[in-house]
């Protein structure tokens, strides 16, 4: 697991600087392995001493108005970082691969106009049933796996349920996204072998949506009702300009963005609580009352967000900072880190960053991502995480389990796959 307070001496840039005076990819090396396991003591010394960190493969941006800044300017700083990838995956472009065109205006348009924040209770109800179904089935005796046995299971029900996407199984459906995702936001070395797997799982994906959205178009035909779900309510309301391509690659980001990244939080939310015993035992508390309880989720969230980085690419010359000490042009082609993690740690912003507070402003969570593509059903994702691990701690005897079998094993580093927890069977009623 992760450390709760954040080691304010690390020493990390002057072992930087003198990796790169002598070989440049050693230096390039250590930054990547340092995000990966030290992220929160490399972000606290770059808050503090180099706050626009450039180097010659990217630039980290760790400022809470830098990060906002580089996530609000869409024209500046693009999403073609990655979105040529999620293209390639889905055999046609993909509105979030877009920086304010017309497609991305009318197309994100359409997909929250049918993603109703209105249906909040309802898939809190509908994850609440799920989590439940699951728990009661593990009987975990003392331990639970919780990726596999509980989060992503709630995620591919919800995707099954809400969406309309149930894949050809959950198992399938979960391969895909893990594929193209893997490519799409992980794959910053461009390893063949992943860009290979996103193109084969997305063309699958893509296939599969197809044939149910002939389904869709068969039953309207024969005057039959389809169901009430995400993927109905966009093939009833999608007006003539949308075509059918449009609508199932649409349709195919959706499970593309919640299937790894709602287990994803769930994991780091419940990871953080249980390092926290007298955090864990009030949230527990307050377990009956989602109102009261999800601001532990948040908050939990602030201190390690799932995705840590969101990757950019600067389009143009841009003075970042303009007026200020830290001043720094991002010349045009610079690969861009902007780093939600460091930004909600920035005490100019955050007021006592390192203390767990109920009471942060939605404005200083920045999980759900900023500006031009935050997250779009945020909404209904917010609520299926929270509800989640509310259940989980609605369950006696949650607890950590010492290392090494606690550990949360990540795929790339990034995607949750292992997380062993204490637990026991039975449940309280919330």
């Amino acid at each position: 697991m992760g450390v709760v307070d954040r080691a304010t001496t690390g020493g990390y840039l002057e072992r930087y600087d003198d990796a790169l005076a002598k070989d440049p990819m050693s230096a390039f090396g250590l930054v990547r392995e340092w995000m990966r396991t030290d992220w929160r003591s490399l972000f606290a010394e770059l808050r503090e001493r180099r706050p626009v960190f450039v180097t010659p493969a990217f630039t980290v941006v760790t400022r809470f108005a830098d990060v906002t800044e580089v996530l609000s300017h869409e024209q500046v700083f693009s999403v073609r970082a990655f979105g040529p990838r999620l293209d390639a995956a889905l055999g046609a472009p993909f509105m979030l691969g877009r920086d304010a065109t017309p497609m991305n205006w009318r197309e994100k348009g359409l997909m929250q106009f049918v993603l109703d924040p209105r249906d909040a209770a309802d898939v809190r109800e509908l994850t609440g049933r799920l989590a439940d179904e699951l728990l009661d089935a593990a009987r975990p005796g003392g331990r639970l796996e919780a990726v596999h046995g509980l989060f992503r299971p709630v995620a591919l029900g919800v995707c099954a349920r809400y969406f309309g996407v149930p894949g050809p199984d959950p198992q399938t459906l979960g391969g895909w996204t893990r594929a193209i995702v893997a490519d799409g936001f992980a794959n910053f070395g461009g390893d063949p072998h992943l860009q290979a797997a996103s193109v084969k799982a997305g063309g699958e994906l893509v296939d599969h949506l197809s044939d149910r959205l002939a389904q869709h178009r068969a039953a309207l035909r024969a005057g039959r009702d389809l169901p009430d779900d995400v993927f109905a309510r966009l093939v009833r309301a999608s007006p003539p300009a949308v075509t059918d391509d449009r609508i199932v690659v649409n349709m195919a980001g959706l499970p593309l963005g919640f299937v790894e990244s709602a287990p994803g939080a769930m994991v780091e939310a419940v990871e953080q609580l249980l390092l926290r015993p007298r955090v864990l035992a009030q949230a527990v508390a307050v377990a009956d009352d989602p109102g009261r309880f999800d601001p532990y989720v948040w908050e939990a969230l602030r201190f390690s967000p799932f995705f840590k980085l969101l990757p950019r690419l600067c389009e143009r010359d841009h003075v970042l900072a303009a007026g200020t000490p830290r001043s720094t042009v991002i010349p045009a082609g610079t690969f861009v880190l902007a780093a939600p993690a460091s930004a909600m740690f920035d005490a100019d912003v955050v007021p006592e960053p390192e203390e767990f507070r109920l009471d942060r402003p939605r404005h200083h969570h920045l999980f759900f991502g900023s500006g031009h593509h935050a997250c779009l059903g945020v909404h209904l994702a917010g609520v299926v995480i929270a509800e989640t691990v509310r259940r989980l701690l609605l369950r006696p005897g949650l607890r950590p389990l010492p290392p090494p079998a606690g550990h949360v094993e990540r795929t790339l580093g990034i995607f949750p796959d292992t997380f062993n927890i204490g637990l026991g069977a039975e449940r309280r009623e919330g």
